[in-house]
């Protein structure tokens, strides 16, 4: 409280909010002097005569060993200002007044970045400047720049308070606003660091729940023979905010309990910028809304009990999308897909596709309820596809029902699946498998950017049982179980690193055959580039077929191509890997390749080639956004 108390009072004493450091003599100057405290009378008119007329003047700035600063006494020194604009309008009582202030405002400036002890002097030639007028030469030796010393933060307001009675969470936010601040010791002081300083740390205490927190004093203070700044600041955290009520407007199809449910929040919990954030972007992400804003409603008053406010506009109950495209794996295709949501008057989305294409021909549809509590959904859905490889075609088909949780981080998906496969080789006959299966898939993810990652990691894993039964094999049961780690990492200012590593394995009673869907294939796109979509694995009667057994991995190195074109990217990489029957049995395809990137809003576009070394040819690779 003492200190409190002490810091108040210098504050008083600075001026608190300070921007710019004003003068306190020599004890403990905010300004340092210059070579002398008042400049000579550089006018030329004599005593007691006349005012001389407009006359030209050529002004050249000389800054010792920084052209940063003499760059900035260009921009913002009056006599150089008005000298530019208003050559030959200017007389010499205007000029004479101009150079007299030019010391001081040097000083001012130079103050802003941190000089706070300059020497400076001022010479006029006369008939030395441009056009035969007078030329003014300002010499300045800016001396060394301050260091910022100790900072001292006191915090007022409910957040001091709940910290003195041992609150666990108002202790750690106080250690953490003073460990953030971003101004520390023995770094260079700057007027600008010094702002945004206290900008920033304003900025994390509002966002950890305290929406209505005020600086009431800061002041600078600095010792020119030390060239040190002393930094004093007082924060008034005032209450913290506190989920109340939401309000929502503007809904007419959906209700306002989705609405709730995605907010995903409990009464009381403290309202932090992070909590409205991931509020908003669950409400983007549910497909139910155009355009959605969350703010709280800062009231002091009812901060115990605080509105969250929800502006909703929602989007066209039904869609229809039509596409064409063309990708290395499948080839040509062209898709339509419809969209509702609010099928049958209930909280659900329904969603049907079909796609027809070269090799691949599929339709896929489900029914989605809305966020439940928990951000749980249930589903229904199913699909068809005919799926044309290398050296077979595979006809599958699918019965899922089952439970989704979408979180900022974290996917879950739970289902129960009947799947029939009939697998048919070019030079053989068709075999067909069906089986029941419990099945979990889950996501995990930790980026700087969903879209366009450059440091973070994601991870997928799928874990399944079941019972499969095939026309030429026994009866038995089944477990598969799959991963993929992708690992991003900058590299230096430039470069950008992009590691992955997929494994998998289905384990089956002997005899067993599960559908061909259930097994792995490698090579394409998101596998091993330099070969074919799903080309590599064990070979079935003469044809490439399912492996129980994968394994890939790939290495990527990136930068920009120019600063000129900062999102077009050149990139080098290395693929591996295989399926087979077993881990025995694999033996890793290699390829080897370039790439551009272009990493446009929506996600990267990108475009390799890549040289095979079993197949010994290269091969294009065309695909759009990230898979995770």
């Amino acid at each position: 409280m003492t200190l409190r108390l002490a810091a108040s009072a210098l504050l008083a004493l600075l001026l608190s909010g300070c921007a710019l450091l004003p003068s306190l003599g020599p004890s403990g100057a905010v300004a340092g002097t210059a070579a002398a405290d008042a400049p000579p009378n550089l006018n030329p008119a004599a005593p007691g005569s006349a005012p001389s007329g407009p006359a030209a003047l050529s002004v050249a700035i000389e800054v010792a060993g920084r052209r940063d600063l003499q760059q900035l006494l260009e921009r913002h020194l009056d006599l150089v200002r008005l000298g530019s604009i208003a050559k030959g309008e200017v007389d010499d009582t205007e000029w004479s007044r101009l150079l007299d202030a030019a010391p001081a405002q040097v000083r001012e400036l130079l103050e802003t970045e941190g000089h706070f002890s300059p020497q400076l002097t001022v010479m006029r030639q006369a008939g030395a400047g441009a056009a035969g007028g007078d030329l003014v030469t300002l010499s300045v030796e800016p001396g060394p720049q301050a260091l910022a010393g100790r900072v001292t933060i006191e915090v007022e307001g409910e957040l001091e308070r709940s910290a003195s009675a041992g609150d666990r969470e108002a202790i750690q936010a106080m250690d953490a606003l003073r460990r953030a601040w971003g101004l520390p010791e023995g770094s260079r002081f700057r007027n600008q660091a010094w702002s945004d300083a206290k900008a920033g740390t304003l900025s994390r205490l509002r966002a950890a729940g305290y929406a209505s927190a005020v600086w009431t004093g800061t002041a600078a203070v600095v010792d020119v023979p030390t060239q040190s700044v002393r930094m004093f600041a007082v924060i008034d955290s005032g209450p913290l905010y506190r989920v109340g009520t939401l309000e929502v407007s503007g809904l007419v199809a959906h209700d306002a309990q989705t609405v709730r449910n995605l907010a995903n929040v409990r009464t009381g919990t403290p309202v932090t910028e992070a909590l409205l954030l991931d509020f908003q972007d669950r409400l983007q992400k549910s497909g139910l809304f155009d355009t959605t804003t969350v703010t709280l409603d800062t009231d002091p008053a009812n901060a115990g009990h605080a509105s969250v406010v929800v502006a909703l506009r929602e989007a066209p109950l039904q869609v229809y999308t039509f596409g064409v495209g063309f990708s290395a794996n499948t080839g040509a295709r062209a898709s339509v897909e419809h969209l509702h949501r609010r099928v049958f008057g209930l909280a659900a989305t329904a969603r049907n596709k079909l796609e027809w294409g070269n090799k691949r021909q599929a339709w896929e549809g489900d029914i989605t309820a809305h966020a439940g509590p928990g951000l749980y959904r249930n589903l229904v859905g199913g699909a068809v596809e005919n799926l044309k490889n290398v050296a077979d075609t595979v006809l599958a088909q699918r019965l899922r029902l089952g439970r989704t949780q979408d979180t900022q981080r974290v996917e879950r998906l739970f289902f129960a699946e009947a799947e029939r496969s009939v697998r048919t080789p070019d030079n053989g006959s068709a075999i067909e498998s069906f089986a029941l299966s419990g099945n979990f898939h889950g996501g995990w993810r930790d980026l700087d950017s969903v879209l366009l990652p450059t440091r973070g990691a994601t991870l997928a894993i799928q874990l399944g049982v079941g019972r499969s039964h095939s026309t030429d094999a026994p009866t038995g049961n089944f477990t598969r179980t799959y991963g993929r780690l992708t690992g991003y990492l900058p590299l230096g200012k430039t470069w950008y690193g992009q590691a992955r590593v997929e494994l998998g394995q289905v384990f089956v009673d002997r005899g067993v055959v599960v559908p061909d869907s259930k097994l792995f294939r490698a090579g394409g796109d998101e596998s091993v580039r330099g070969y074919g979509y799903r080309s590599l694995g064990p070979l079935v009667d003469g044809a490439v077929g399912g492996g129980k057994s994968l394994v890939t991995g790939s290495l990527e190195l990136a930068r920009p191509i120019s600063s000129a074109l900062p999102s077009v990217w050149g990139a080098v990489f290395v693929d591996a890997g295989n399926a087979a029957n077993s881990f025995a049995d694999l033996k890793p395809a290699v390829g080897v390749g370039v790439g551009v990137r272009w990493r446009s809003p929506v996600g990267p576009l990108r475009v390799d080639w890549a040289y095979g070394s079993e197949t010994r040819r290269g091969r294009f690779h065309f695909s759009v956004g990230i898979a995770f």
